[in-house]
């Protein structure tokens, strides 16, 4: 007589937890497996939420300079207002493109900076 698995699964769902833990010791013996074995590789897989949340959390970025466009003169006047670097520092800065211009900083001053940078004719991205 075979028994379907909705009366199983019925039985199991009216066993206290202890009965649930001495079937399962009886079915690991009677058939030679390991329950925490079949069930250790699927929650190895299985990202946490946290892991998850971390990954797309970010809250550091980098403003990074890809071109300066026709517009040199106006960009180094941008980079030295953003970085406080001199004139000469700024313009090896422009003229090394791709630069970072500032990094480990918050989104939305990255985003500033990339606006500032945009508006004076240079091309920039955020990391």
């Amino acid at each position: 007589m075979a028994v379907a698995k909705e009366d199983i699964l019925e039985t199991i769902a009216n066993m206290t937890v202890m009965e649930v833990v001495e079937l399962i010791k009886a079915m690991e013996e009677k058939f030679g497996v390991s329950a925490a074995a079949a069930f250790a590789p699927v929650a190895a897989m299985a990202p946490t939420a946290e892991a998850a949340a971390a990954v797309e959390e970010q809250t550091e970025f980098t403003v990074t300079l890809t071109g300066f466009g026709d517009k040199k003169v106006q960009v180094i006047k941008v980079i030295r207002s953003i970085t406080g670097l001199g004139l000469k520092e700024a313009k090896d800065l422009v003229e090394g493109v791709p630069s970072v211009v500032k990094e480990g900083i918050s989104k939305d001053e990255a985003g500033k900076i990339k606006k500032e940078l945009e508006e004076s004719g240079g091309t920039a991205e955020i990391k």
